[in-house]
């Protein structure tokens, strides 16, 4: 297994599409897809591209801790109790083990994203 990976930020290869849980749908019809491209530490840690189109759904990351890095797009993301943060394309964060808040897809978004689970 190589130790050095490249991320491919347009994949060619066929997603996975899923929609969001209903019970996490605030508004909107957003479709998600998944283009899984690394996972290491067993299951620990997944690296890939996901893109969403316009929605708004709860994020609620549980222990896992996610760096994103937005490729294009705008979304607005306000955590519990707190004011609202709008990324675009260039922008990075990192959403916390425990963090909960409100993901608006404003255009249609496409990011790297990398998952630590606890």
């Amino acid at each position: 297994m190589p130790l050095l990976k490249t991320i491919d930020p347009n994949p060619t290869s066929a997603p996975r599409e899923n929609l969001p849980l209903p019970e996490r749908l605030i508004s909107g019809n957003p479709e998600f897809k998944t283009w899984a491209q690394d996972v290491a530490r067993g299951e620990m840690i997944h690296t890939g591209i996901w893109e969403a189109t316009p929605g708004v759904t709860r994020s609620i990351k549980g222990e896992t801790f996610e760096f994103c890095h937005i490729l294009s797009g705008v979304v607005e993301i306000t955590p519990e109790g707190g004011d609202p943060v709008v990324y675009k394309a260039g922008d990075s964060f990192v959403m916390k083990p425990g963090f909960i808040g409100v993901w608006k897809t404003i255009e249609t978004v496409r990011k790297i994203y990398v998952t630590v689970m606890a």
